[in-house]
C-alpha cells in the first residue's frame, strides 16, 4: 500500500450564522424527500451522467457514500466500476484530513465515526493528483457553481492541497430541491463547481469556474 502524505495543519473554518441557517434549511429540504423519491433521483442522475458522456471525462473518479439524504451516487458508481477506470472513495483521517482509496467489487468496508461506510484499512491509497473527476456531496448549490457543504471543511481542505491548475473536475451531486435561487455566500477557500448533476439533468458551469480561477490567480 502506498503511504499517503502526513496530515497538514487543519485550516481555520469559522462558520457564520448565515451559513448555518442556510445549511439547516437545505438539509431539511432533502430530508423531506421520501426514500422512494431519493432512489428515483439517484437512478435519474446516473442516467444523465452517462447520457452526457461524463464517464469519458477521465480515468480516475473520486466519489462518496451518501448519508443524511444526500443524492446517492451508488447507481452511478456501480456502472463506473470498470477495468479501464479507477473508482476511489474517501477516508477522513485524524485532523479532519480526507484522502481517497481505490474501490473494487471485492473491497471491504468499515463504518467510520460518522456512521458512514468507508474503505477498510489496507485499501490502496489514490494520490490526489491522479483524480480526474471528483463527485462531491453538498447541502446547497447555486447557478454560479457555489457549493455549501456540511461545514466540516473536508472537501475544502482536500481541494486546497492541490495546485489550482491540477485540480480534478468538480461535479456536485444534488437533488433539485437543494438548488438556491439566490447566490450562496462564498468564502475565500471555496472553489466553484464545474457542474451539477441532479435528477433534472447535467448542468455544466465551466464559464463561472474559469472566471473564478482568473480572479484567484
Amino acid at each position: 500500500m502506498t503511504t499517503p502524505p502526513p496530515d497538514p495543519a487543519p485550516a481555520d473554518r469559522r462558520d457564520d450564522a448565515g451559513r448555518r441557517d442556510l445549511r439547516r434549511t437545505f438539509r431539511q429540504r432533502r430530508r423531506r424527500l421520501t426514500p422512494s423519491v431519493r432512489a428515483a433521483h439517484a437512478d435519474a442522475a446516473a442516467r444523465h451522467f452517462f447520457a452526457a458522456g461524463l464517464q469519458f471525462a477521465g480515468r480516475t473518479f473520486g466519489a462518496y457514500v451518501a448519508a443524511d439524504g444526500e443524492l446517492d451516487p451508488a447507481p452511478l458508481l456501480r456502472r463506473l466500476l470498470h477495468p479501464r477506470r479507477r473508482l476511489a472513495l474517501p477516508v477522513v483521517r485524524r485532523g479532519g484530513v480526507m484522502d481517497f482509496y481505490r474501490v473494487r467489487p471485492d473491497t471491504r468496508f468499515v463504518t467510520n465515526r460518522f456512521g458512514i461506510a468507508e474503505p477498510a484499512p489496507g485499501t490502496p491509497w489514490v494520490p490526489p493528483l491522479s483524480i480526474d473527476v471528483l463527485l462531491m456531496p453538498l447541502v446547497a448549490f447555486d447557478d454560479r457553481g457555489n457549493r455549501l457543504g456540511m461545514g466540516a471543511g473536508f472537501y475544502d481542505r482536500f481541494i486546497g492541497r492541490l495546485p489550482p491548475r491540477l485540480r480534478p473536475r468538480l461535479i456536485g451531486l444534488a437533488h433539485e430541491v437543494q438548488r438556491s435561487e439566490s447566490p450562496l455566500p462564498a468564502a475565500p477557500w471555496d472553489v466553484p463547481l464545474d457542474g451539477v448533476l441532479s435528477e433534472a439533468g447535467w448542468q455544466p458551469l465551466t464559464r463561472h469556474r474559469a472566471t473564478a480561477d482568473q480572479d484567484h490567480d
